[in-house]
């Protein structure tokens, strides 16, 4: 095995073990703005300005990564979006 493959090799394993999931919150004609900004703040820890862009996206493009990290960490946080009555899934 050359030097490029291994190194090749150990790339990708780590790739395969830091793959990152998404909460993915997506449009609906039920929620307000003020009550999808105050759940992003709660929930998912963003700073107001933070949840109001993330708003902003949902609202016009349909959907929006609103977090980021390991599946194990995410479904906590995408159950209690739910709950509130969001649309969202763990991509």
């Amino acid at each position: 095995m050359s030097t490029i493959e291994k190194i090749q090799e150990e790339l990708d394993v780590l790739t395969e073990e830091t793959r990152k999931h998404e909460i993915i919150l997506y449009n609906d004609d039920v929620n307000t703005f003020d009550f999808v900004i105050d759940s992003l703040v709660s929930v998912c820890e963003h700073t107001p300005k933070q949840a109001e862009q993330c708003t902003v996206l949902v609202h016009y493009k349909g959907k929006c990564a609103v977090k980021t990290g390991e599946y194990k960490d995410l479904e906590s946080k995408c159950s209690k979006l739910l709950q509130l009555g969001l649309s969202a899934e763990i991509l």
